[in-house]
């Protein structure tokens, strides 16, 4: 019998995970009396998420076949003539993104499995990162704002619960904290872009705002001469900023590490970060009429790109080298967006969260296997010891900096490209950035590599413990530190966990040269993404030079490209295997700027003293002077206060004789009687 693509169908992609995670979160956790145990928790969310999964590639399939839907669930609220309703667009951009988000998670279940086996809260991690999946689900299905935004808010919600899963440790309240906090920076410009839409438009619907694009295009912000359409576009795009993790509200996910390794693959590889760009991507009918936005995104791409990629050569902790590599790529992709070449970024958003995912799971795999040690300079020789763990790195790093052939490559080189091909104000300086990371993305790629899996064994030394116990609250770890002791080795991590490393560099390997093709230069995306090749030729320029993935990645071997590769490869060479000390004295030759990316340019400084400690401020003076005087001094105790006097005045009228009472009554009707006689008989006046 075969699957049709109904409605009901459809709400299972969502609902499989969300069910999977109420079961975990209430039977399986202190809340509903620990009724079950590890076991059926694990499979109930997983299977909820392969169910997802299935699915979705099911619909993947059904949209190459011309399949559409664009319908609503049920409508939530009805406010005039506005409808606030729940509903799904499947196109071919939501089911590449279903693919996407489901696969990971999947991975990223059966490894945790593994990786945290024996945690207090492990049932509960299985409900969150359920609940994680379902929310992106809900996000990128979404066709509305009003769904998006929901899906927005939720990711932002169930990653402040990740991020702080090891809640007794200050470091890892902060650190979702902080997450929180810079989010909400971001979503204040989502939020008012979305306000605008619908004042403007009438509607929260994708495709009522898109028929309006042009009228949108004409209109300038009521009271200025601003173009209304680009303060729509900008103010959406501040919202990715703080999703995707764009300067400067970037500077919450490198702390992020804080929670458990599998988070890192899920949230920030493969989906929340990832949120902005895909935003970007669906309302590409909006920001393709507007140059001045996309000069706004391009430029902030590029920054990213270069400045963030360069903190990654600093690092020391494992997972945090990798984080910044993210924050780099993501730079990549907001720069593709930039140029409008959106398919592109979609592009690279796919073949990136592949070959992340599995950079952050192999990092985890060698955290399990140095006995939860991140500090990347007590390692060295582990290729002997945990042979599936490199090769697994290896081929990820070989991707990320864009190894001929690799998925990495398809996707970096195709930015590259339209950069170059690009004429939008501010393309210069992107084309110096994205050339510049190239170098530096190989660089800090094969250092960490380098540094972890070849050269000498750093590990094992008596001094672990005091080092490992020091750092605790700067290493973000997963697991209270311990490291290898004295006579112990490392050791390879169990299938469970390399098994998804094993599954996930496949597609890190072959899946950008076979769908490049279709996703660049076919007809895949049809009318899901919008680009006005008149004013923006970028991508009928890629296709005019694009000759197959075969001819593209051998013309690589003629271009600077692969040249500035090879350099960042040999320079981390020289430094991390054949000449070790020389990384020291580049470091004392280039002290200040050493300092400069130690402090992370100072913007967590600049933050901490300025926003934090401004705002500590000005709480201690509405605290002191609004809450303590005005309103429990002046309105709360001295309301309190005038009655007490007030009634002390007035009780002393209460004497208790009858005559007294007698005299007020007399007294009073007097009065009244004067006020009437006054009031009703002129001749009295």
């Amino acid at each position: 019998m075969q699957l049709t693509l109904t409605l009901p169908v459809l709400c299972t992609i969502p609902l499989a995970p969300l069910f999977g995670s109420i079961i975990a979160g209430f039977f399986g956790t202190k809340l509903g009396g620990n009724r079950i145990g590890n076991g059926p928790c694990q499979f109930v969310t997983i299977l909820g998420v392969m169910i997802a999964f299935v699915l979705s590639c099911f619909v993947l399939v059904q949209v190459m076949d011309g399949f559409y839907f664009n319908g609503t669930v049920y409508r939530w609220m009805e406010l005039g003539e506005l409808n606030l309703d729940i509903g799904f667009l499947i196109d071919p951009l939501t089911a590449t993104m279903m693919c996407v988000v489901t696969f990971v998670s999947l991975m990223v279940h059966i490894y945790t499995i593994g990786y945290m086996q024996g945690e207090e809260g492990y049932n509960r991690f299985f409900s969150y990162i359920s609940l994680f999946t379902f929310a992106m689900l809900m996000l990128v299905m979404s066709n509305n704002l009003l769904q998006l935004f929901f899906g927005w808010e939720a990711v932002g919600v169930v990653s402040y619960l990740l991020i702080g899963f090891y809640y007794e440790r200050q470091s890892a309240v902060f650190a979702n904290m902080k997450a929180f906090l810079v989010n909400r920076v971001g979503d204040f410009g989502f939020i008012l872009g979305i306000g605008l839409l619908l004042a403007s438009t009438g509607s929260m619907n994708y495709d009522v705002i898109f028929s309006q694009n042009t009228a949108l295009a004409a209109q300038t912000l009521p009271g200025t001469s601003w173009n209304l359409l680009t303060v729509v576009c900008i103010c959406l795009f501040i919202g990715a900023m703080g999703k995707s993790a764009q300067f400067p509200l970037h500077v919450w996910l490198p702390d992020s590490m804080e929670g458990p390794t599998p988070i890192s693959a899920l949230i920030h590889a493969a989906t929340m970060v990832t949120a902005g760009i895909f935003m970007v991507s669906r309302m590409s009918p909006l920001f393709e009429l507007s140059e001045a936005a996309l000069s706004f995104i391009l430029i902030i791409g590029s920054i990213t790109a270069l400045f963030m990629g360069f903190l990654g050569l600093v690092q020391t902790d494992i997972k945090r080298v990798i984080a910044y590599s993210t924050l780099s790529q993501l730079g990549f992709m907001t720069i593709a967006l930039g140029v409008s070449a959106y398919p592109v970024a979609i592009f690279h958003l796919m073949t990136h969260a592949f070959f992340k995912a599995l950079l952050f799971l192999g990092a985890g795999s060698v955290i399990l296997g140095m006995h939860h040690e991140q500090d990347m300079r007590k390692m060295g020789g582990l290729w002997k010891y945990m042979p599936i763990t490199c090769l697994m790195m290896l081929l990820g790093s070989l991707s990320l900096i864009g190894t001929p052939f690799f998925s990495g490559f398809y996707s970096k080189d195709s930015i590259i490209e339209a950069v170059a091909a690009s004429h939008i104000p501010g393309s210069g300086f992107a084309y110096f950035a994205v050339m510049t990371s190239v170098f530096v993305t190989a660089l800090y790629s094969f250092r960490l590599y380098f540094y972890v899996f070849h050269g000498k064994s750093r590990w094992g030394h008596a001094d672990a413990h005091a080092h490992e116990h020091g750092d605790h609250a700067e290493q973000g770890d997963d697991h209270a530190h311990h490291g290898l002791a004295p006579g112990q080795k490392p050791h390879e991590s169990p299938l469970v966990v390399t098994l998804p490393l094993i599954l996930l560099a496949i597609p890190s390997v072959i899946i950008g040269f076979y769908t490049i093709t279709p996703l660049l230069f076919g007809t895949f995306f049809g009318d899901s993404i919008f680009i006005d090749i008149a004013r923006h030729p970028v991508m009928k320029e890629l296709e005019d030079e694009f000759h197959g993935p075969i001819a593209m990645a051998i013309h690589a071997f003629t271009s600077p490209v692969l040249l500035l590769v090879v350099l960042g490869v040999l320079t981390a060479a020289i430094g991390y295997l054949w000449a070790p000390k020389l990384p020291s004295v580049v470091s004392q030759a280039l002290a200040p700027v050493k300092k400069l990316l130690d402090h992370k340019y100072y913007l967590d400084d600049f933050n901490q003293a300025i926003f934090a400690k401004g705002l500590l401020w000005i709480g201690g003076i509405l605290w002191h002077r609004g809450d303590q005087k005005i309103i429990d001094g002046f309105i709360v105790n001295g309301s309190a206060f005038s009655v007490g006097r007030f009634a002390g005045v007035i009780r002393h009228l209460q004497s208790g004789y009858l005559y007294h009472y007698a005299f007020a009554m007399i007294a009073g009707l007097a009065v009244l009687l004067a006020w009437v006689l006054y009031a009703y008989l002129p001749f009295v006046r």
